[in-house]
């Protein structure tokens, strides 16, 4: 099945977890709704807090972000709420979840993420996101 432009557009709308498609279409469809478009680099994280922290940083969150669970649904929840975009993607690239550090926590970061998605879309916004496989280079 061919995904086109449009039905990439209509996932991206619905908002929270989608299916891994390469990061340049994704990208060009979130763009064209007006969307940004967060690229976060966890492929040199080795602990939760790393890759928490790589996200607080892609979003351009304060430094005073707390490296858990609860700041990153505030952090993703603000961010989007106050931007003047309908919504945001966050492109999650190279998480390793055979790192030890990271592996126990992917699944509860991805949750965090789906909370996260479903209050922003209660208050009329939308958030998307997806795991892009670490070879993917950012901003191909």
């Amino acid at each position: 099945m061919t995904i086109t432009h449009d039905s990439l557009q209509a996932l991206i709308q619905q908002g929270g977890m989608l299916q891994t498609h390469p990061r340049e279409p994704l990208a060009a469809a979130a763009e064209a709704l007006g969307y940004v478009v967060f690229d976060v680099d966890c492929s040199r994280a080795k602990s939760k807090s790393a890759v928490l922290r790589a996200i607080a940083s892609a979003v351009d969150y304060p430094e005073f972000f707390g490296s858990n669970l609860d700041a990153l649904l505030d952090c993703l929840t603000a961010t989007v709420l106050d931007a003047q975009r309908p919504g945001a993607l966050v492109l999650l690239v190279g998480i390793n979840a055979e790192e030890p550090g990271v592996g126990e926590h992917v699944d509860d970061i991805l949750t965090t993420f789906s909370d996260a998605a479903e209050y922003v879309r209660d208050n009329g916004r939308a958030l998307a996101f997806v795991q892009v496989d670490g070879g993917a280079a950012l901003n191909d």
